[in-house]
């Protein structure tokens, strides 16, 4: 007998029917197997303890960290104060001769208090509006204060002859490094926020002709006028500033040893002496 058309058919709806399912079956095993690997991280991560908060307090942990940095310097102080009381008890002829020799370079190193006529620099990121935000279409990173712009101002006032400065109140000596992490100033270990203040002491007028003519800060004043980023620039003829009490010593760097004889000094020309520049860092463009 001849099966009939209806029972031709049957094999086929049955094969697609078992094709389904085990479809849907490995689909589920995929979904189980990936559920059970996401379960063994997690437990693997979390070392059996709750991960349901694990989010973290940026705020708390610069606090932290630059409330160690408060608790070293202190440190430091204690310790440092204690080698001079011990120093001061001997009074050998070489030791009288190398305390001498050292009391003579602190005022050029920002290791004694000072005071003179100087000029200080403000600088402060864009206003923002009621809501806190910016003006649309403005690109947020033209709008605040970078870190080559706090190091033009820097490299102008030594360049204008400055002989003692401070940033955000602390003495800037040979070592000290102007670095921004995010939209904060890392210096000597302490994050500070904006306004950034530059002072420092000097021929004020000579001072501020320097900042006047570099270019990294004409270009800033650019951003000033257009977006009213803040810069201002005061004058005092009495500008305290403290010793530099963080630490000075180079781990990495050594004192080179060459047994060369010196190079002969440069010939002296009409206009006067060969001078090298200044060393001063070089700002990235804006």
């Amino acid at each position: 007998m001849q099966p009939s058309d209806g029972a031709a058919q049957a094999p086929v709806r049955r094969r697609r029917s078992r094709w389904t399912f085990t479809r849907w079956q490995f689909g589920v095993v995929l979904v189980c197997l990936i559920a059970g690997m996401l379960l063994a991280t997690a437990r693997t991560y979390s070392q059996g303890k709750d991960i349901s908060n694990r989010s973290v307090d940026l705020s708390a942990v610069v606090q932290d960290a630059e409330q160690r940095v408060q608790v070293a310097d202190a440190q430091a102080a204690e310790l440092q104060a204690q080698i001079d009381a011990a120093a001061d008890g001997d009074i050998s002829p070489q030791v009288e001769s190398a305390r001498a020799g050292v009391a003579a370079l602190e005022p050029a190193a920002g290791l004694i208090p000072v005071v003179g006529p100087g000029l200080s620099v403000s600088m402060q990121d864009a206003p923002r509006d009621a809501d806190g935000n910016y003006p649309d279409g403005v690109d947020p990173d033209d709008l605040v204060v970078h870190q080559q712009d706090v190091q033009s101002v820097v490299n102008a006032m030594w360049a204008g002859g400055a002989e003692a400065m401070t940033l955000q109140g602390q003495r800037v000596i040979s070592t000290t490094a102007v670095r921004c992490v995010g939209n904060t100033l890392l210096l000597h270990g302490i994050v500070y926020s904006p306004p950034y203040v530059v002072s420092a002491i000097g021929d004020v007028g000579q001072l501020r002709r320097s900042l006047d003519d570099a270019p990294d800060i004409i270009i800033y004043k650019q951003y000033v006028q257009a977006y009213q980023l803040g810069y201002h620039v005061t004058s005092d003829a009495d500008v305290t500033m403290p010793a530099y009490t963080g630490g000075l010593s180079l781990p990495h760097a050594t004192p080179l040893v060459s047994n060369a004889p010196a190079a002969p000094a440069p010939p002296r020309t009409p206009s006067g002496p060969v001078t090298s520049p200044a060393g001063v860092v070089e700002p990235s463009g804006r």
